[in-house]
């Protein structure tokens, strides 16, 4: 099931797992698991990727219905 976008918008913005764990000072393996929507960050961390970002959280999150 997907949860987050974290992949997607990396891809748009032509960024990698790595960068992102570099730029939030994070695991590169935990990024991943982001990513792969194995697991999901805290809404902490999601804010802190939104700004890593320059998104609106809204954008890493799947709507749901």
């Amino acid at each position: 099931m997907e949860l987050n976008r974290l992949k997607v918008v990396l891809a748009e913005q032509k960024r990698t797992g790595k960068w992102l764990a570099e730029t939030l000072g994070k695991n590169e393996a935990t990024v991943s698991r982001w990513c792969a929507n194995v697991s999901q960050p805290s809404l902490e961390t999601l804010f802190a990727i939104a700004k890593a970002l320059k998104v609106d959280v809204r954008e890493l999150i799947v709507k749901t219905k």
